[in-house]
């Protein structure tokens, strides 16, 4: 359909609905009570498919809407399906560890919680042989009532597991995927059918499966969506190749690449704490604030994942997606709305503007082996899949720049490693100094005290924190740095939802603000790509850390070549 000019909605064009209720039919009343007011048309207008067919199944009011022509492609000609629509998702690596660990206890919250149609259909897809029992006798074991532990869970499991069922086939040919696509439609039942893919496979096989489902499997009159799961690539040519390859067979809007970490609370909660809140946006920018910190961190190795984890290293598998996504939230202008093609326009400029890093901004390191409190802890290096004199990074810091009005001359400092002394993943943003403080004497040279901060912890324990001084009670005048906090446990009782179950049911309904479109992914690898490749050319030799410790010494370095003392050595790492 052709873009309208602007136009004005009677008041009672407004109705209310929950956000999770925009482009389904079913009303979600158990999902996050959280309402707004969407005018009709344009939740007409969400209903239609990626695959560039109208919901015709989906309706919201008396309104009626013709058959229109989307992205060049005619609607279906054929007759209305009966009964409504229905979703059926197909988990394709079903026998693997995230889909057994993540994708179907996150699609079983999502059912507990009546988040998802009222009608749908979960299938696995694996060259594993089994059947549907099997299935759900595999996912049983890591499905778990832990929502509000409600009494009625066993009964609500059982009727999930009775949804779930199995196919087996190969990856590369059609066949399997064609059996597949004749259980979907048994199952379908003459409804208008609606079909989302998760790709929980290795990114080698990606392009084979696309091809086999989308030829054999697709929906012929609702939408076919993939969640395609990182690595896209290892550099900005295999990423723009596989790009290329995936849009042989779908469109950009059928392609949801997906990165946990978009879909966890605090990160989500980053732009509603800046732009919804006039104490912060204000100071959003270089004439505030110092420099911006991005840290994450496990307090686990590699643990016979070497072998995959050597093709790839921390700054591919951390920082390039994960701390890159985030910084780019944090740091985009204001969108025009909230609507997901703005804020990926805006994201994908703060990319573009970013420098191109250099070997010099770049520290990297890996673990060695340890022994702490009598008990051994390998190295790298030791782990049998790894390749013998591998100077795979599994740490890895850098100091990013954004060349724009807003952030000129800010360091944004990356860091990110494996076998560290903590796990934590966290936003800190370090404020500039008082200027002429009238409490410098008592301050002294304490860079912690002379400037504020504030610290958006992601995981674990979320929480939001900022470091402001105060006066001791007393007669004398001391001076103490306090925290400001917002301690998710203690303000809200209820237990946030996994990342995963974000995103699944946003790839559901459509919602792409959370997933990656292909020019942004394009951008981060411009930025990465060159100093991974000389990296790799040197084979530049990782600094060594013991398993366990703070990382290599070269880290604090690269800090205090811009002034800067990371936020989690200071001892005050927020716990409350």
């Amino acid at each position: 359909m052709a873009a309208t000019a602007a136009f004005r909605l009677h008041p009672a064009a407004f109705f209310s609905v929950h956000p999770r209720e925009a482009g389904t039919k079913k009303p979600l009343h158990h999902c996050p009570p959280h309402r707004i007011l969407v005018p009709r048309r344009a939740c007409l207008l969400r209903a239609k498919s990626s695959n560039g067919l109208p919901q015709m199944g989906a309706s919201f009011g008396n309104t009626n809407v013709p058959a229109e022509v989307i992205d060049g492609r005619p609607a279906g000609d054929g007759p209305p399906e009966q009964g409504g629509s229905t979703v059926s998702i197909t988990v394709v690596g079903a026998s693997g560890d995230l889909a057994k660990k993540k994708i179907f206890p996150a699609l079983f919250a999502l059912f507990y919680e009546d988040c998802l149609p009222e009608h749908f259909t979960v299938f696995g897809y694996a060259r594993s042989k089994m059947n549907d029992e099997e299935l759900r006798t595999m996912i049983s074991t890591t499905l778990t009532c832990r929502i509000d532990k409600r009494e009625n869970c066993g009964d609500k499991m059982e009727q999930f597991l009775q949804r779930c069922f199995y196919q087996s086939g190969q990856y590369n040919t059609e066949e399997g995927f064609a059996e597949l696509d004749r259980k979907l439609k048994e199952k379908e039942e003459g409804r208008l059918p609606n079909r989302l893919f998760y790709l929980s496979i290795p990114p080698n096989i990606f392009v084979d499966v696309v091809r086999s489902a989308s030829r054999t499997a697709s929906s012929s009159t609702g939408w076919t969506r993939f969640i395609v799961e990182k690595p896209f690539g290892r550099d900005s040519e295999s990423s723009g190749e596989l790009t290329r390859s995936l849009k042989k067979y779908l469109a950009e809007e059928q392609i949801f690449r997906i990165d946990h970490y978009l879909g966890k609370e605090l990160v989500e909660n980053l732009s509603v704490l800046r732009f919804s809140n006039l104490v912060f946006e204000p100071l959003w920018s270089r004439n505030y604030i110092r420099n911006v910190q991005l840290i994450f961190s496990e307090d686990f190795g590699t643990e016979g994942r070497g072998g995959y984890f050597d093709n790839y290293g921390i700054i591919r598998d951390i920082m390039q997606n994960h701390l890159l996504q985030i910084l780019a939230l944090f740091a985009m202008e204001t969108p025009v709305s909230l609507d997901a093609e703005d804020i990926r326009n805006e994201k994908v400029k703060v990319l573009r503007s970013m420098r191109q890093l250099k070997v010099e901004d770049v520290v990297v390191g890996q673990y060695k082996g340890h022994t702490r409190g009598g008990r051994s802890f390998p190295g790298y290096a030791d782990d049998p899949t790894v390749p013998k004199g591998s100077v795979t990074p599994t740490f890895a810091a850098a100091a990013l720049f954004i060349d724009n009005a807003r952030w000129d001359g800010v360091p944004f400092l990356m860091k990110a490693g494996k076998a560290l002394h903590t796990r934590r993943a966290e936003i800190r943003v370090q404020f500039r100094r008082v200027p002429g403080n009238l409490y410098r004497r008592n301050i002294g040279t304490d860079l912690d005290k002379a400037t504020n901060e504030l610290v958006l912890r992601v995981q674990p324990d979320e929480a939001i924190y900022l470091k402001i001084n105060n006066k001791v009670p007393g007669l004398g005048m001391r001076l103490d740095r306090s925290n400001l906090n917002l301690l998710y446990s203690e303000r809200y009782r209820r237990e946030i939802p996994d990342a995963y179950e974000r995103l699944l049911l946003d790839a559901i309904e459509g919602e792409r603000r959370l997933f990656i479109r292909s020019d942004e992914l394009d951008a981060a690898w411009a930025i990465f790509t060159p100093v991974l490749r000389e990296l790799e050319d040197r084979r530049v030799a990782p600094e060594l850390y013991p398993y366990g410790s703070r990382g290599p010494v070269g880290a604090h370095y690269l800090a205090a070549n811009y002034n800067v003392r990371w936020g989690d050595i200071t001892g005050d790492d927020g716990s409350f």
